[in-house]
């Protein structure tokens, strides 16, 4: 399925955020990318890639690298140093379907953002708002479900280590925690 934005250009609908273009490197027309994530694998292997700037456009990729913390790309299009810097801020977003396949039991932070948590006593705490990364491990940001007339409660934070975080059910679209109400 696709979908279509204000200028009929038609995007996947699985396109994925995965990080954006902080300027040129070198030349020859290559632009440096922040990735969102630590692992750019999916960078590294989708041949086209959907840039914001100008306007919304899918862009085919020639080559793209790992240099340092940041990916590095070659792009159908961008011949030189000025061409690639005026790409700088664009956001780049790939089709899901060049994500890596994962092992059983590894899931994309993407897929988690949205889903129910419940605790071990069967409470639930909220839903998957956003995932974060502290450098330690990843950290699920809970929204708490609203209730009509009270004052709404804060966002809890658990940490996504095996301790915590006892199962993990994309079917049922549900994350069930050892995880209390007033921690």
């Amino acid at each position: 399925m696709t979908g279509k934005t204000a200028s009929e250009v038609v995007l996947p609908e699985d396109l994925v955020l995965v990080g954006h273009i902080t300027g040129a490197y070198g030349l020859q027309g290559w632009v440096r990318i922040r990735p969102y994530s630590a692992d750019a694998d999916a960078l590294l292997h989708a041949k086209t890639w959907w840039l914001d700037k100008p306007v919304t456009r899918d862009v085919e990729v020639m080559e793209a690298r790992q240099h340092g913390g940041d990916t590095v790309a070659r792009l159908v299009g961008v011949a030189d140093r000025d061409a690639a810097e005026a790409l700088k801020g664009a956001t780049v977003h790939i089709s899901r379907r060049y994500f890596p396949a994962l092992a059983d039991g590894e899931f994309y932070w993407i897929d988690l953002i949205g889903l129910a948590v419940e605790n071990l006593q069967g409470e639930t705490l909220g839903q998957v708002a956003d995932m974060m990364d502290n450098g330690a491990h990843p950290i699920l940001r809970v929204a708490p479900p609203v209730e009509p007339e009270q004052k709404p409660a804060p966002e809890m934070l658990i940490p996504y280590v095996e301790q915590f975080v006892k199962t993990v059910d994309l079917a049922g679209k549900k994350i069930t925690v050892d995880w209390g109400r007033d921690y």
